[in-house]
């Protein structure tokens, strides 16, 4: 997708995968403003160490608390937040109106969640309930956004009924295909064993959102457009993330076109 878009700007960038382990992370990106590097995209399980790693962050990575993307400027890095960003971008292409007034429950207290929280409460949404496999995560969460949720209500919620919410939005990794693996395979197993929904609790006029980008659509995603349901899954969030990636280390506008064709067609 980034490959895609350097090219058709004229830029003779190259956009790489570059594996590294939690304990590396620190030198390996202190190291990359002096090899030509001139961003990054950071995800699972790095964004929060990106941020933490960064000599400057942008208004949103701070507000966020995690990082997705990097800028080598200077011998210095910048750290951003454009899964905000992506998400906003999505929901304003694919849902209009969104998530304005609406009951909203966030599975997922990580980086992801936490840009996903923010992106909501920026939106205006009725009310948001956090829910994470380790509660104390979520309550963590709710507790350090508690400024930003003036007409917002914000909460956790151990065992959350799904059918009593608007907007259902997933931003942990189930869903997501195991690295180097079987996309069949699905981190945690079953989706709706993992998380605290079930297709049965989905009904008419709910909306789904599912940051995980997977061929074909996760579990979860599939089961909303099953039921007829909105759904903006990891595929249009990924694009619109992307794009504002691109616009930070390029300084040009993004062709989004561009990107969603190299996207869904490597």
């Amino acid at each position: 997708m980034q490959n895609a878009a350097f090219a058709a700007v004229g830029l003779d960038w190259s956009y790489e995968l570059l594996g590294v382990e939690p304990e590396r992370f620190d030198s390996v990106v202190r190291g990359m403003p002096g090899e030509g590097f001139v961003g990054a995209n950071v995800t699972i399980p790095h964004k929060l160490a990106a941020l933490e790693v960064a000599d400057s962050a942008t208004d949103v990575a701070q507000r966020v608390g995690a990082a997705n993307t990097l800028l080598f400027a200077d011998g210095r890095i910048e750290a951003d937040n454009t899964d905000v960003a992506g998400l906003e971008a999505s929901l304003a292409e694919r849902a209009p109106g969104a998530p304005r007034g609406m009951r909203c429950l966030v599975l997922g207290a990580g980086g992801a969640g936490r840009a996903a929280v923010y992106a909501l409460l920026l939106g205006g949404a009725g009310s948001v309930t956090v829910w994470n496999r380790t509660p104390e995560r979520a309550g963590e969460l709710v507790r350090s956004f508690r400024s930003e949720a003036a007409s917002t209500e914000l909460e956790t919620a151990e065992k959350p009924d799904a059918s009593t919410f608007d907007l259902i939005l997933n931003a942990t990794s189930v869903g997501m295909a195991r690295p180097g693996g079987d996309q069949a395979e699905e981190q945690g197993g079953d989706s709706f064993k993992a998380l605290p929904v079930s297709a049965d609790e989905l009904r008419d006029g709910q909306m789904v959102v599912d940051l995980v980008y997977r061929p074909g659509g996760t579990r979860l995603a599939l089961a909303a457009r099953e039921r007829g349901l909105r759904c903006v899954d990891g595929f249009d969030v990924l694009v619109h993330q992307g794009a504002a990636s691109f616009r930070r280390w390029t300084g040009r506008e993004a062709p989004l076109e561009v990107m969603r064709r190299a996207a869904r067609d490597p």
